[in-house]
C-alpha cells in the first residue's frame, strides 16, 4: 500500500495505445489479446515515471496466491458483468527486449495476455472493440509500495522533478476507452478531500507540481469560494428572516449548511496543497 496510508487511495494509470495482438489472426486463441499495460521510464503529465522492476514482487505475489489477475473493463467493480476475465501471463519486459513494440523499445515496460470470457457479460462486446481497434487503450489499478523523488538533467542543462513509482501492488488491469494520450495519465477516483490529502502528502515529501495542475487548483479553489459565498448569503438572508421570533426548531434552510462546511473542508484542503506547493 502507499507508504504514506492516506485513505489506502487506490491509484489508476491509463497506458498510450499499446495493444500488440487480438485474436486467432494473430496467433492467439479466440477472446484472447495481448498489451503493454504500463511503459517504464516514460514521465507522465504528472511527473510520475515507472521504474523497471516495479512490478516484480507483486506479479511473484499473484503466482503464489493461485488466483488470476483480474481484468475489468474500464475499472467497472460495481457491476460483475464488467469482470470480463483474466491475465493468462504477465511479465516485464526490459528496454531492448523484441517483444516490445518499437516506439517504446527503449523504455521496456508490462506485457500481458488476456483471456476474456466470450460466454457472457460485457466480454464479447469488448472483443470486438477491441478487434476493430475501436478500443486501444489499458489501465490498471495500484497502490504504490514504494516511491521517491528523482531528479535529471532537461538538454537545457536545467533540472527535472519527477516521482519514481518503484514497488506497485497491481489489482487488476484491462481496456479502457480513454482518448489517446502520448502520456500515462493519473487518474482521482476518490472524493476532493482524500485526492487532497494524497497530493499534500506527496508534496510534503518532496514532490513537485507542475504549474498547469496549481492553475487548475486554483480554478478549483475558485470555483469552491463562489457556492461557499452563495451559501453564506443564503443562510445570513435565512437568519435575518427568522430573527426576532420565539420558534425553538431549525429554519426551513438549516439543513443546507452541512454541504457548506463539507466545501470549506475542501477549500481548506485546496489551500493547505498551494500553500505546500509554494513553500517546496
Amino acid at each position: 500500500m502507499w507508504s504514506g496510508g492516506v485513505h489506502n487511495v487506490t491509484l489508476l494509470k491509463v497506458c498510450p495505445a499499446r495493444l500488440k495482438a487480438v485474436g486467432a489472426d494473430d496467433g492467439l486463441a479466440d477472446g484472447q489479446f495481448e498489451a503493454i499495460v504500463s511503459v517504464f521510464g516514460n514521465k507522465d503529465s504528472y511527473g510520475d515515471i515507472v521504474i523497471p522492476g516495479a512490478f516484480t514482487d507483486t506479479l511473484a505475489a499473484w503466482a503464489a496466491s493461485g488466483d488470476p489477475i483480474p481484468s475489468y473493463w474500464s475499472h467497472r467493480m460495481d457491476d460483475p458483468d464488467y469482470n470480463i476475465g483474466q491475465v493468462l501471463e504477465a511479465k516485464e519486459l526490459l528496454p531492448g527486449d523484441p517483444m516490445l513494440p518499437e516506439a517504446i523499445r527503449e523504455n521496456g515496460g508490462l506485457w500481458a495476455r488476456v483471456q476474456l470470457d466470450l460466454d457472457g457479460g460485457k466480454a464479447p462486446q469488448v472483443y470486438r472493440l477491441l478487434k476493430g481497434r475501436r478500443v486501444t487503450q489499458f489501465s490498471f489499478a495500484y497502490d504504490i509500495v514504494e516511491g521517491g523523488m528523482g531528479q535529471s538533467k532537461r538538454e537545457d542543462g536545467s533540472d527535472d522533478y519527477f516521482y519514481e513509482l518503484r514497488k506497485l501492488a497491481l489489482y487488476e488491469l484491462g481496456p479502457t476507452p480513454i482518448g489517446a494520450n502520448q502520456e500515462t495519465e493519473l487518474l482521482g477516483v476518490k472524493s476532493m478531500p482524500i485526492v487532497a490529502g494524497h497530493l499534500l502528502t506527496e508534496i510534503k515529501a518532496g514532490r513537485v507540481l507542475a504549474q498547469r495542475h496549481i492553475d487548475s487548483l486554483r480554478s478549483a479553489q475558485d470555483a469552491i469560494g463562489t457556492v461557499i459565498t452563495a451559501a453564506e448569503a443564503t443562510n445570513d438572508d435565512e437568519k435575518a428572516s427568522t430573527s426576532g421570533t420565539a420558534k425553538t426548531e431549525e429554519p426551513p434552510g438549516a439543513k443546507a449548511e452541512e454541504p457548506a462546511r463539507d466545501v470549506s473542508a475542501d477549500l481548506s484542503a485546496l489551500k493547505s496543497i498551494e500553500l505546500s506547493a509554494l513553500a517546496d
